[in-house]
């Protein structure tokens, strides 16, 4: 009997599942990473190349966000500064001119050349402060529209006060109108305009003050992460190899440690200087800076009061509100004491004894104003009201408003001057000392790369 033949079924093959075999998954980066981890000398080379990358990473950080802050620290004594000041100088010298405009009139031919050479020198400083602010401020700047505005007004503020003047000379009693006229508009539009340039300027110097104080949180982070991995790594290799130093990790782990100290001592000393510049400079200066146009304003409120010849309360009504606002005690709220009592309280101790002159003068000049009013207003003495308020010449009545004014301005501009030398003592130097920190670091933090690089190669030529 013949034996059956048994053909044999073709195998199926089984599909390929999705990702390929093992060979084919670690042809890709992830593979040859994962290959490379599975020995010693790729677990070295993996440590080396992230220990590098986060000690240059630090590095960089670590110089920008200094260098930034030294940039900043730089247009806080070079620009904001400056500009915050030149902005004070245009409002304090446009309220001199109207000041001192108003005494010329009220001395009319007998105008002593002194009091006409201060009024041209106050517009001359303002036009001129204006142009060179102008030209330091960028178009972008909020700043600009108000220069703009004090550039086109004070031509025709001067214009309206040389009007008064002429028609003062001839005996027509239009002059005053125009005085008036041209005084309203300097307090309506000229110092308005100012007072809103000096607010602008004095935030960009906080601004800035701000970002040169900034602590680099980012830096002190990564410079913890580069740290912790440097001690990771060493703890590894301890547990590995039994050795319990690796002289390349120590010397990375010294240099980050020493980039950080670094960081904090430089960071730590330009913020005190920086807040002692606003301590003893920038904050008494602003305040200094407002008592000052406050001085100026009772100064003009006087004698626009006799230029009046009783037509108008509206001057003495404005001196009694600014002598208020520059002695006002109620201290106990922020911001609610007199100009001239902030401006003492805040002033360092040089500048403060000026001040403190200053005031016993306003006090002497609030005297002499009091008595010319009972003899203007009790005795109807306009002329001695007149005499007992301006001179001629200070030495031949040296009781007058006149002289008592004069006296309290000389003081506060002392201690102006004694406040901007304190600001630049403190502050000057500042960005020099911030840029050296932000280089060291970049060089310990290429010292740290090099030095972690050099420790682990030390290691792998031992697998050789």
């Amino acid at each position: 009997m013949a034996t059956p033949v048994r053909t044999e079924r073709p195998r199926t093959v089984a599909p390929a599942r999705p990702g390929g075999t093992a060979a084919a998954r670690e042809t890709g980066p992830l593979g040859r990473l994962r290959r490379a981890t599975r020995t010693a000398p790729g677990r070295l080379r993996l440590a080396g190349a992230l220990l590098a990358v986060l000690t240059v990473a630090f590095g960089a950080l670590t110089a920008w966000q200094v260098n930034s802050r030294a940039q900043a620290a730089e247009r806080v004594v070079s620009y904001s500064q400056p500009l915050s000041q030149a902005a004070a100088d245009i409002h304090r010298s446009l309220a001199d001119a109207d000041t001192t405009a108003a005494t010329g009139f009220l001395l009319a031919g007998a105008e002593p050349k002194a009091v006409r050479d201060r009024y041209e020198q106050d517009l001359a400083t303002a036009s001129r402060l204006i142009a060179e602010a102008a030209a330091r401020t960028t178009t972008s700047s909020p700043a600009q529209g108000w220069l703009a505005t004090l550039n086109q007004q004070v031509p025709v503020y001067a214009g309206l006060v040389e009007t008064a003047r002429a028609d003062n000379r001839q005996g027509f009693p239009l002059g005053g109108a125009y005085l008036r006229h041209a005084s309203d508009q300097m307090r309506t539009v000229l110092l308005p305009a100012a007072a809103q340039l000096s607010a602008a300027e004095n935030q960009a110097l906080a601004d800035d003050y701000a970002e040169a104080q900034s602590i680099p949180w980012a830096a002190y982070g990564l410079g913890v992460v580069t740290l912790t991995a440097l001690v990771w790594v060493q703890t590894t290799l301890y547990r590995r190899t039994n050795r319990v130093f690796n002289i390349g990790l120590l010397g990375s782990t010294a240099a980050v440690l020493a980039a950080v100290l670094w960081l904090t001592v430089a960071g730590t000393g330009a913020n005190s200087t920086l807040r002692k510049s606003q301590i003893d400079g920038a904050n008494p200066l602003k305040a200094l800076n407002a008592a000052r146009v406050d001085v100026l304003t009772a100064r003009l409120a006087e004698n626009l009061h006799l230029v009046a010849r009783g037509s108008s309360t509206q001057y003495a009504d404005l001196w009694t509100k600014t002598t208020e606002h520059l002695f006002s005690s109620d201290t106990g709220r922020p911001g609610t004491a007199g100009t001239l009592a902030e401006a003492r309280r805040l002033a360092p101790e040089d500048a403060g004894a000026a001040i403190l002159d200053a005031m016993r003068q306003y006090d002497q000049w609030r005297e002499r104003h009091q008595a010319a009013s009972n003899l203007e207003n009790v005795e109807a003495d306009y002329q001695g009201a007149l005499d007992a308020t301006v001179t001629v010449k200070e030495a031949d009545v040296p009781k007058t408003s006149d002289a008592a004014f004069n006296a309290t301005d000389q003081r506060l501009a002392q201690a102006a001057a004694t406040e901007l030398q304190e600001f630049k003592r403190a502050a000057e130097g500042t960005d020099g000392d911030l840029r050296t920190a932000a280089a060291a670091v970049a060089v310990l933090a290429l010292v740290a790369a090099a030095a972690a690089l050099r420790g682990l190669g030390r290691r792998l030529a031992e697998y050789r």
